[in-house]
Parts: structure tokens; C-alpha cells; sequence
């Protein structure tokens, strides 16, 4: 972690998806404990942290939150894209009195690129970054986030997006005829529709359609577990898409930044199938440009296994927001 002095004071650190929110304070030099709580179990966020001061957190001690949150961020406020809390850094600043401070998840993950150890990430295939060029992160998990961070000589930026609700691309004929389902049953087949954990249901489901298949229902956990274990067709099928055309997207999202310092993949679901998707068809999928797949072999690309990578960034960020 990085080393800064906030004095007495205490900052809130948040990293709030659309399943977990994770909380922790960031007191002198030190990320304390990270606490999760189901969003499902809270009707506001304020809610949420309410609670937190009820069983971990010293109300006095706070000054200032610096919350990441998974929702496109607008003038500080965040609807949230899968889940019906709404994060507004004004109503938040009235309720508690704190300077508070809302980005987008994986804003907060790639401020972390720079501050993570070879031992928080696993490579996927070759390539060498370039420290001084554009790195990318991408991660499948409640959603689809992507963010881009761009060096500088003085202070590196981020560039937030959208990316994962852009339309999700074919890469086979199988592929097409999984899109052309999707398309049929969200009007949008956007990436996310296949990328993130209702994604992975979403293929195994659509597979089983087309192949007339009676569907037994599965969770995207359930799924994960038979191909992992070999025990299901239809899952290790789901599972190998769902890799390849992580590999496709990650490949346009690091030709459309020039993201030669690496292409990065986060979330909840890369880290537990990390095995699986090493030798799955995601990094010939990457490659896989035509002319440009020379320029792609180049770049290298990662599974970030630390636990925590937000909060890495959350506090990179504290550090330039809350500086006394």
C-alpha cells in the first residue's frame, strides 16, 4: 500500500458493486480491515454505512469517503447499472458532514495498475509493457467494467467508460448464433449480456436453446463448477465462450487505447477460473486482429489476483484527494 499521513483523521474507503459493497478506513499510512455487506440486505447506501458505524467504524474519526462505485458517474452521482441503490456524493456529504468523493469501480482499479507486485498478477501469454503507454483494464463480474490508464510525465489520468455495454462481437458462427439469440431476448446483445456472471448464464442458456436442449437452470456459480470439474458439456462450452470472447473484447478494448503497457482483467469471475482461462482460446482471441494481430502479441495481458486491487486505487486516489 502506499505510505501517506492523514494525521487523526480517517477516510472512508468503498468499493461498491452491484452484489458486495466493501468497506474500509483508511487511517494514517494503513488500510484497516475490508468489511462486505450484501447490497440486497440495505435499501440505501447510507444504510449500509449506518451499519458499519454501529459494529466496526468510529464515527468521530471520519472526515472524507472515497468511494468507488460500479455506474457510469455524473456530477457525483452514481444510479447503479445492477442494483437499485443510487450513490450521491451531495446527499452523502449533507447526511454525515464529510468530504466525500464518488468514481467508477474500475477507475479505482486502474489507478492500482502502477502499485501492484508481479505476485498480484498471473500472465496470460507473452508480451512486454510499455510503463510510459496507455494499460487497460477490463473485468467480468456482477457487470462488465473497463478503464483506461493514460501515463503522464506529471500525473497520470484515468479514462472511465462504458465499454462493457458496447455490442458484443462474433468471433465464430457459433458465436453469431449465440448473438443472434441474445439479440432476440435483449433487443441489445451488448458485451455485458455475455461477460459477467448473469452473462455466463445467458450463453449456457442460449446453447441449450439452440441445440434444443431442455434447460436445467444453473447459477453462473453452478456452471463454473461443472466445467471446472468436466462433469457438464453444455457448462465447459459456456465457460470456453465466455473466455474467448473475453479475449475478443479485451483485444478491441487495448487496440482502441493503444494499450501497450497491458491489458489488465479484474472482477469477481477472472481470479477463481484463472487455470481454465490460461488455456482457454482467450489470448489467440486477443491477437486474433488480422493486421494488427503482430501489434497485439506485443502487449502483455494479466489476471490481477489480488484480492482487493480497488482498494490499492482508493487509496492511491485519498492520497491526492484528501492531502493535508
Amino acid at each position: 500500500m502506499i505510505a501517506h499521513s492523514f494525521g487523526r483523521d480517517c477516510i472512508v474507503l468503498g468499493d461498491i458493486g452491484g452484489t458486495n459493497a466493501r468497506f474500509a478506513l483508511l487511517e494514517s499510512d494503513r488500510v484497516g480491515r475490508i468489511e462486505s455487506v450484501p447490497v440486497a440486505n440495505y435499501e440505501r447506501v447510507n444504510d449500509a454505512i449506518e451499519a458499519l458505524f454501529d459494529r466496526h467504524f468510529d464515527r468521530a474519526s471520519i472526515s472524507g469517503a472515497m468511494l468507488a462505485v460500479a455506474g457510469p458517474v455524473e456530477n457525483g452521482r452514481v444510479k447503479m447499472t445492477n442494483s437499485p441503490w443510487v450513490i450521491d456524493a451531495d446527499e452523502l456529504r449533507k447526511t454525515f458532514g464529510w468530504n466525500v468523493c464518488v468514481i467508477n469501480d474500475f477507475e479505482a482499479i486502474a489507478w492500482s495498475l502502477p502499485h501492484l507486485a508481479p505476485s498480484d498478477l498471473r500472465l496470460v501469454g507473452r508480451g512486454q509493457a510499455v510503463p510510459t503507454a496507455p494499460a487497460v483494464v477490463l473485468g467480468p463480474g456482477t457487470g462488465l467494467g473497463l478503464a483506461c490508464l493514460v501515463p503522464r510525465p506529471d500525473v497520470a489520468i484515468v479514462l472511465e467508460s462504458e465499454g462493457g455495454h458496447t455490442t458484443l462481437p462474433g468471433g465464430t458462427s457459433r458465436e453469431d448464433a449465440i448473438i443472434a439469440h441474445l439479440r432476440e431476448r435483449f433487443n441489445h446483445a451488448s458485451a455485458e449480456r455475455a461477460l459477467s456472471g448473469d452473462g455466463l448464464v445467458n450463453l449456457y442458456e442460449a446453447i441449450c436453446s439452440i441445440e434444443r436442449l431442455q434447460i436445467k437452470k444453473r447459477s453462473a456459480a453452478e456452471i463454473t463448477a461443472a466445467a471446472l470439474e468436466s462433469t457438464c458439456p453444455i457448462s465447459i462450452e459456456a465457460l470456453d465462450m465466455f473466455c474467448a470472447m473475453l479475449g475478443t473484447v479485451a483485444g478491441n478494448a487495448a487496440l482502441t487505447f493503444a494499450a501497450r503497457g497491458g491489458v489488465y482483467v479484474a472482477g469477481g469471475i477472472a481470479p477463481r477460473i484463472v487455470d481454465f482461462l490460461v488455456n482457454s482460446p482467450f489470448r489467440r482471441r486477443f491477437e486474433a486482429k488480422g493486421r494488427f494481430g503482430a501489434y497485439l502479441s506485443r502487449i502483455p495481458t494479466a489476471v490481477i489476483i489480488h484480492s482487493h486491487p480497488s482498494f490499492v486505487g482508493l487509496q492511491c486516489l485519498a492520497r491526492q484527494k484528501f492531502r493535508q
